[in-house]
């Protein structure tokens, strides 16, 4: 039963199989701890422009697969990380090699950026 004034969290599952959704818990694990380039999308459900960039990850997930991994982080349930990267628009993607950031998009880019930027952190 729902009552008036609580809120419900969903989690919008991946479209693709190679996205994974990250959080306070298995950030380090997934991003930091990773041998891989990371790019860690920084999104809410509520966010269009997050939304729009969604499938654009989804492809290069694909495309890439173990070249890279793709993680998104929702600021809502996971307010820590957002304040730990100083996220304070979203979408916010940051692109992670050997635990550390090494570089920060804030809003909408293009797919040829994206994989540009992906690829050198190579």
């Amino acid at each position: 039963m729902f009552l008036p004034g609580t809120q419900i969290h969903r989690t919008i599952p991946m479209s693709s199989p190679n996205v994974v959704a990250v959080n306070e818990a298995n950030f380090d694990a997934e991003v930091v701890n990773n041998g891989t380039p990371v790019l860690v999308d920084f999104w809410a459900e509520w966010c269009g422009p997050c939304k729009m960039i969604a499938p654009i990850l989804d492809e290069i997930a694909n495309e890439k697969g173990g070249a890279v991994k793709i993680a998104k982080v929702n600021v809502d349930e996971n307010q820590g990380l957002s304040s730990k990267f100083g996220i304070r628009a979203i979408p916010t993607l940051l692109f992670f090699k050997n635990g550390t950031v090494q570089e920060q998009i804030v809003g909408m880019t293009s797919k040829r950026d994206l994989i540009a930027k992906l690829d050198a952190l190579g």
